[in-house]
Order: structure tokens, then sequence, then C-alpha cells
């Protein structure tokens, strides 16, 4: 057994607890909140997200939603072994189940289908390997003996599936910060992020082009020490509506011991 992974799975039996609040605006009006909260020790994690939009953003289109994601954590980072999915709007509800092991989907189950699926291209079962869900890609493992800040933090890409959509999402080292709001004063790593639809979108969806094309994509990563990952604490996205901002007005991360006689 390689020594690195003999030094993971002996890590001590921490876990640290995570809570944030995120306020969502667009040119700088509100527009919302998210919530998430979790539990990540060096083996597992889960992590629980709730959204909705409040305000101006209301008359357009009253949206909820909430997710749901656990599983294992190994040297290269997630591996889910659950998602859940469910978000409404003013037309209607849709449900997504996955099931997953060694990073490949097992089961999926979208309720109801999207209306336009025969229009979209088709999420082979390749596309499905090898991925996490959108939960599970908020986790971002670091290499060990690698620092928590600076380009160990970014420098990846991410494969997600989200029960009906394939996609990457390419991150590269742009600089460090010092953020400070409540629950948290300290070290962040801003990455630029890139955008890259690989099936299930459809291919003449301007949103979707809008996207693959978009330059303006930035997400600023705080670390979580014991289990040795790091987190979005800020994500900005230039839309054709406005830049639009998910913003921590709280994160807090607190240490928790196993009990020692388990």
């Amino acid at each position: 057994m390689p020594l690195a992974l003999c030094l993971a799975l002996g890590a001590p039996a921490g876990a640290e607890t995570l809570r944030a609040h995120y306020a969502l605006s667009l040119m700088g009006l509100s527009i919302g909140s998210a919530y998430a909260s979790g539990v990540v020790d060096p083996q597992t994690y889960r992590v629980e997200i709730s959204m909705r939009t409040t305000g101006l953003a209301n008359l357009i289109n009253n949206a909820r939603g909430a997710a749901s994601a656990s599983g294992g954590l190994t040297l290269a980072g997630p591996s889910p072994a659950s998602y859940a999915n469910t978000t409404s709007n003013s037309d209607e509800t849709r449900t997504v189940r996955m099931s997953l092991a060694g990073n490949a989907v097992r089961t999926v189950d979208v309720r109801p289908a999207p209306w336009d699926a025969e229009a979209r291209i088709p999420v082979t079962e390749s596309a499905k390997r090898h991925i996490v869900d959108p939960v599970s890609a908020l986790i971002m493992r670091v290499p060990p003996g690698e620092q928590l800040t600076g380009p160990s933090a970014c420098n990846r890409t991410i494969s997600v599936f989200d029960g009906v959509t394939r996609f990457d999402v390419e991150l590269a080292y742009a600089g460090d910060h010092v953020a400070q709001i409540r629950g948290y004063a300290g070290p962040v790593t801003v990455c630029s992020a890139r955008y890259m639809p690989i099936a299930g979108h459809r291919p003449d969806s301007s949103s979707t082009r809008y996207m693959a094309n978009n330059h303006d994509i930035s997400v600023w990563l705080a670390p979580l020490p014991d289990a040795h990952v790091v987190v979005p604490i800020h994500i900005a996205i230039g839309t054709a509506a406005g830049r639009l901002v998910i913003d921590a007005s709280e994160f807090e991360i607190n240490q928790r011991r196993a009990d020692s006689r388990r």
C-alpha cells in the first residue's frame, strides 16, 4: 500500500463542520439567498444546500431548490454515493435522484424528464464515468503535501453530471486574497473558471454557447485544513443580464473530534 494512502487512511478521526450563508445578487441588487451545511472528515463528507429567490427576482420567477450529497473522500477527491436535488419555479418542480459508485453513475431518476430531451445531445454511458455531482463538486481535494492556498488549490478540471447535463469546470490559479466575514477571517485562493459543455445540452442553446465562451467567471476557495480540501466562499459570473454574485455573508468552520471509544 503506498505511503500516502496509508497516511490518508490513518489520519486522525477529526471532522470539520461547515455552515455558510450566501447572498445572491445581480448587478448589485439582492435576488436571493443560499445556505450550506455539512460535515467533512478525511474519509467522508455529507453536504446539504438550499436556495431561494427573494425580492424583485420573485416577480420574474419564484425559484427554490434543495440538494444534498454524501460519499467518501479519496486522494483524488470526492467519490459520491448519493445525490438528490429538487428545484421548483413558477412553471414546474423537478426532482433528480442519483446513486453512484467509484465516481460512476449507477442509477439516475429525473422527474419529470426535460420536455426537450430528444433535442439534447445524448449523455453516453462513458460520459457518466469519472464524474461528481454538482454538490460534491464544491469539495475540492488538495494533493497531500501541497498547500491549501495558491496554485495547488485551483488548478484542476472538475467533471460534473447533474442527472441531465454533463459538463466540465476548468479552474486556473488567478491570485490570493484575504477574506473577512462573519465566522471566517483568513486567506482564500482566487481561481478563474471556464464552463465546458459535454452532453445533455441543446446544441442550439444560446445560453449554453454564452457560458461556454464566458471568460468572466471567478471563484474564491477557502481551506478546510483537517480534511485538506477547499470550498467556495465567493462566486462571480458574468451573465447577459449582468454580473451574478454568490457571496458568503457567514462562513463558519468548526473542528469536531469523533468519539474515541468507537
